[in-house]
């Protein structure tokens, strides 16, 4: 059985978001999520996804979305972003099911001075409800990681208490992600925050519980943002079979990973480290900072070769009057960019297991 025989392709939602990740937990695979600026970026996410026969992630985080509705549109009051966000959702949500993989359509990190972009969100999410009965997005991320530990929990509640009657999933943070993404610098933060306790988790795992099953925590097993020199990040996945029996004891399940953990700042990390943590019960990843850099390459790659039909409208090394059209046309040269993100993307399905799947 494929995972398409339980939920449609397309942006899924409410309990089909929760037979996803269920589905990847019992079959100990990770889900990877691409952050994504544009409908151009999206699609390179999808192409690979479609590709690999993988359900896939796709997240647009606070800065990402601003990008959507465009860079000099004002975002005082986080208009930007919310309007950018929910474009984003409504235009996966058109073109997703072409693709025939599963979607979930997702938030990225929201701390807490980000929170009325959250409320947008949210009002969008109500909205599309109303409508459609399934809200816009799948699932929405709030990092109050920067927070003390019971006001974080707070928050969260007070929050997955509006998105459980929607059949919105939450993605919570505890333990900080270090490093620098999307304009939040965490790269001199103290050692000892970027590893959670199994204490946390339990607690967390405990008052959530009481609202929905529809949850996952992104613990902090020395996670970092961005791509560094080997040794710069120490990275203890096998941390997280300790929360997985923590957890597992208080509730005496059966479950040998009763949590849905994510895996932040996944880029650059070893092969036996995305391993060790997707036998521990991670079901999600997070790709961003390879991505980028694998967008850039294709595009990079092709005004370097062409760089001498790219200099005027008309006129290149084949004649003094040969059109360049067909070579600066935007749909030629950043499909490139889609290209090289997308074979990138696939190796990120491979590495997590979720390719083939379908």
């Amino acid at each position: 059985m494929g995972i398409l025989d339980i939920v449609p392709p397309g942006v899924v939602a409410g309990k089909d978001v929760y037979k996803v990740f269920d589905y990847a937990r019992q079959n100990k695979f990770a889900i990877p999520a691409f952050n994504v600026t544009s409908s151009s970026v999206a699609v390179a996410a999808l192409e690979a996804a479609r590709n690999a026969k993988s359900p896939v992630i796709l997240q647009v985080s606070q800065g990402g979305a601003a990008y959507w509705a465009g860079k000099t549109i004002p975002n005082d009051k986080q208009q930007a972003s919310i309007a950018g966000a929910q474009a984003a959702a409504e235009h996966i949500r058109a073109i997703a099911p072409l693709y025939g993989v599963p979607v979930i359509m997702h938030s990225d990190h929201c701390a807490k001075k980000l929170l009325p972009w959250f409320d947008g969100m949210l009002k969008a999410d109500e909205e599309y409800y109303k409508k459609n009965g399934v809200p816009l997005f799948s699932s929405h991320m709030l990092d109050l990681s920067e927070e003390p530990k019971e006001e974080n929990i707070a928050i969260c509640k007070k929050y997955l208490e509006k998105m459980a009657p929607l059949g919105i999933w939450l993605e919570m943070e505890i333990g900080i992600t270090g490093g620098e993404e999307d304009g939040v610098n965490n790269e001199s933060v103290e050692n000892s925050l970027l590893y959670t306790q199994p204490e946390d988790i339990w607690d967390i795992y405990r008052e959530f519980s009481t609202i929905t099953p529809n949850f996952s925590i992104a613990a902090g097993f020395g996670n970092v943002h961005g791509v560094y020199k080997p040794g710069n990040v120490s990275l203890q996945p096998e941390l997280l079979r300790t929360h997985q029996d923590y957890v597992r004891k208080q509730v005496k399940s059966d479950k040998e990973n009763p949590v849905f953990l994510v895996f932040h700042g996944g880029s650059g990390s070893e092969k036996h480290e995305i391993a060790t943590a997707v036998e521990n019960g991670v079901v999600k990843m997070n790709v961003d900072t390879d991505t980028q850099f694998a967008y850039l390459e294709g595009i990079r790659d092709f005004v370097l070769n062409k760089k001498d039909y790219l200099m005027s409208q008309v006129g290149n090394p084949d004649g003094a009057d040969r059109p360049n059209k067909k070579w600066y046309d935007p749909r030629v040269w950043v499909h490139e960019g889609e290209k090289t993100m997308s074979k990138r993307c696939q190796i990120a399905f491979k590495d997590l297991g979720s390719e083939g799947k379908l």
